[in-house]
């Protein structure tokens, strides 16, 4: 029998087809990824004789969070994705909920990342390759946006900046309408082919303000018109009635859901990115 036949790099076959794919295809777990504070496995899916490597987050090898008490964390990164897909950025690997060899679970493409996306070291120039650096003083430079300084020990700090991207700003108005508590340099995955991923969303759509990102460069400047024209057409998407507002009904509560259409109105309203709360944590811990 041949061997399965490997897809191209993302983009190149249709993202309906890496879903049927990722849905029906058969699941063998090739190991686990060391790290996470949740069951994540590295897997291949085959079907058809076309295979690809993806990654299974069982619910049973989640881990109870006490301000996440409804639904389960695989859900709400399939919802995720699904917003993202709503929005025609695709900014979210192709995912699924799926039966597994451990019970129900999510199941993400994997995307080879080039290693752009990433912190430089202390006093490091920003690298024009990455998305984001650690400069000493207190200026950015042209092309990057400051976020916060950072304590890099022995009574140093330096400035935690990331690049003035528009992949990076079409993430952080995704990650405003889904309530993205846990924005990580980590979660930030850089293709080969130039597109831009954000991958771990089990932390979203909580009914009250949990943002917590790296990517504060943005915030209280106005919306791009194209981000603006998006959560117009995103706000048409999620009226009641509509099909997507009932594919997230079935992933996560209706409180969610009308959270999601307040924010998006939110963004409408004001027509700025948002700023920091100041409720919670601003930045995820640990942030990379």
């Amino acid at each position: 029998m041949p061997a399965p036949e490997r897809l191209p790099a993302p983009g190149v076959n249709t993202t309906g087809e890496r879903e049927v794919l990722l849905a029906k295809g058969e699941l063998t777990v090739v190991g686990r990824i060391s790290g996470a504070s949740n069951a994540v496995l590295l897997c291949t899916v085959e079907h058809g004789g076309t295979s690809i490597d993806c990654v299974y987050k069982p619910v049973k090898g989640e881990r109870p969070l006490w301000d996440f008490p409804d639904g389960n964390l695989a859900r709400r990164e399939v919802a995720a994705y699904l917003i993202s897909e709503a929005t025609g950025w695709g900014l979210v690997p192709p995912t699924v909920l799926r039966d597994g060899p451990y019970g129900e679970g999510m199941v993400q493409q994997w995307i080879d990342s080039g290693g752009a996306a990433g912190t430089g070291g202390s006093g490091s120039s920003p690298d024009a390759d990455g998305l984001l650096a650690l400069v000493d003083g207190e200026e950015a430079g042209e092309g990057w946006k400051p976020v916060a300084l950072a304590d890099t020990g022995e009574g140093r700090t330096a400035l935690l900046v990331h690049a003035d991207d528009p992949r990076l700003r079409r993430l952080a108005v995704l990650d405003a309408v889904i309530n993205n508590g846990d924005r990580k340099g980590g979660h930030l995955l850089a293709a080969p082919d130039g597109r831009l991923y954000g991958i771990d969303h089990g932390v979203t759509f909580h009914v009250e303000d949990k943002l917590r990102t790296l990517l504060w460069g943005w915030a209280g400047e106005p919306l791009t018109d194209e981000a603006r024209g998006v959560l117009a057409d995103l706000q048409r998407q999620i009226a009641a009635g509509a099909p997507l507002a009932t594919r997230l009904a079935e992933l996560i509560t209706p409180a969610e859901l009308a959270a999601v259409r307040a924010r998006v109105a939110r963004l409408l309203r004001t027509g700025e990115h948002p700023k920091p709360s100041g409720q919670w944590p601003s930045i995820p811990w640990p942030p990379v």
